[in-house]
């Protein structure tokens, strides 16, 4: 699977910060921090979510891309891909267009295989690679 390239990280939640509240971001967003609410990229502004070990969101993840090596509580829509280190954590239900998770990575919930070409543009965004993921993985 080709690497993913990260837009510029145009914000970090530090690790001794808490916020509680619902966050709209564009571009990248780096979460070493926690998060109470819900994060939203806005689309097509290639949102890219990083959240580190030790980062953690309690509430709903939209974005385009997901790099998670933390935690989240709360449902996951990553309308491009998602990809899940080996301390990832997730509790609740993940739905992805393009999946890659390491060995250690847990996913409390249903894995959700989502067809996003009906978004305008994706489809050519990020060539279709079916053997990426197999359809029994999770």
């Amino acid at each position: 699977m080709k690497k993913l390239k990260l837009p510029p990280i145009a914000t970090v939640i530090g690790i001794d910060t808490r916020i509680s509240g619902d966050m709209i971001f564009v571009s990248g967003l780096h979460i070493d921090g926690q998060v109470k609410g819900n994060v939203t990229g806005l689309p097509d502004t290639k949102s890219t979510l990083v959240i580190s070990k030790g980062g953690r969101v309690e509430g709903d993840v939209k974005v385009e891309n997901l790099i998670l090596d933390g935690i989240i509580i709360g449902d996951v829509y990553a309308s491009k891909r998602v990809e899940l280190a080996s301390g990832a954590q997730v509790t609740g239900t993940v739905h992805y267009r393009l999946l890659e998770m390491a060995m250690g990575a847990q996913v409390n919930g249903q894995l959700i295989h989502t067809d996003s070409s009906e978004e305008e543009g994706v489809e050519n965004a990020v060539p279709e690679n079916k053997a990426a993921v197999p359809d029994d993985a999770g």
